[in-house]
């Protein structure tokens, strides 16, 4: 089986909103760069994809360019609350039982959004990607100055997903006898928790995913794979970042993302990892996982449980 899996390019266009949360109002403009006009979003991460537009508050997903041959095809996603992950939205794609069905995560804190999406399997083929955006930025301490909240910690939920077949759950029906060689599968999902650290003084960001477990393959429980850590890379001016992904210090991957909010309230990621994992199934080809991370800064009020921790 091949292992083709190509990225999306994504990028977003940011349209005034009233009050309320941020990005109520999302205008999609083609381009690059990761929302604030910084940084782009490195091929490796996001390649092919060239738009989307999400509204936290409708609960709607329009996606531009998710198809085998490039083009500006643009399509809504249904939402899927019954396949959410630990506050991740569900939306996924597939137009009838003969076509490839598309999952895609999202999530939103104050502006600051990560998007992962992953076709399932079909013709020996998967296309997949993930990308950030925040609305505004502003760094809690000037990098090199001494102050309280130069360095800060990040926690919560992850959400990826796999090039193996997940549950399927979600697929369109097909008709009895058909046989299953040339219908799509629907990706497998993978959920962990993250801790990530800013040092704002040092301009540098580092972190873990953890206690991650492939959710829906089909086995009776839930199938525990490696830690993937984020190791250190520097904070652009603009919040955004770009970094390696590892295993007991072999590289497996990249990582990228971006601060947002003032005083860098929150965090927005993606990471791609590849041969970071054996594989559940009798596949030979390497699993290659993308995933998404929205994170509340600790002492926020979205901050994670884990934050609670005794201090000096």
């Amino acid at each position: 089986m091949k292992t083709g899996v190509s990225g999306f390019a994504l990028c977003l266009g940011l349209a005034a909103c009233g009050g309320g949360t941020p990005f109520n109002s999302v205008t999609v403009v083609n381009g690059g760069g990761n929302g604030t006009g910084g940084t782009a979003i490195p091929e490796t991460l996001a390649n092919n994809l060239k738009s989307f537009a999400y509204n936290p508050t409708a609960q709607t997903l329009t996606v531009t360019g998710i198809n085998a041959d490039d083009s500006q095809f643009t399509a809504a996603y249904r939402r899927r609350p019954g396949l959410d992950r630990a506050g991740y939205e569900a939306y996924t794609a597939q137009d009838g039982s003969l076509d490839r069905h598309v999952t895609a995560y999202v999530k939103d804190i104050n502006g600051s959004r990560a998007t992962v999406i992953v076709t399932g399997g079909q013709f020996e083929e998967f296309f997949s990607g993930a990308g950030y955006s925040s609305a505004s930025y502003v760094a809690p301490v000037q990098p090199g100055t001494q102050g309280e909240g130069g360095l800060v910690t990040y926690a919560g939920n992850y959400v990826g997903l796999l090039n193996i077949e997940g549950s399927g759950e979600d697929l369109t029906s097909v008709t009895p006898g058909t046989p299953d060689d040339p219908l799509s599968v629907q990706a497998a999902e993978v959920t962990g928790k993250v801790v990530i650290t800013g040092d704002f003084t040092d301009a540098t960001v580092d972190g873990i995913i953890y206690q991650r477990e492939i959710v829906d393959y089909k086995t009776d429980a839930p199938y525990s794979v490696p830690n993937i850590a984020l190791d250190g890379t520097a904070i652009a001016e603009d919040g955004s970042f770009l970094g390696t992904a590892s295993q007991r210090n072999t590289t497996v991957g990249e990582y990228g993302g971006i601060f947002g909010g003032v005083g860098a309230t929150e965090v927005a990621g993606v990471v791609r990892a590849e041969q970071h994992l054996a594989s559940p199934t009798d596949n030979l080809d390497p699993v290659i996982e993308y995933g998404a991370f929205v994170l509340a800064q600790c002492g926020q009020p979205n901050e994670d449980p884990i934050c609670n921790q005794p201090v000096r």
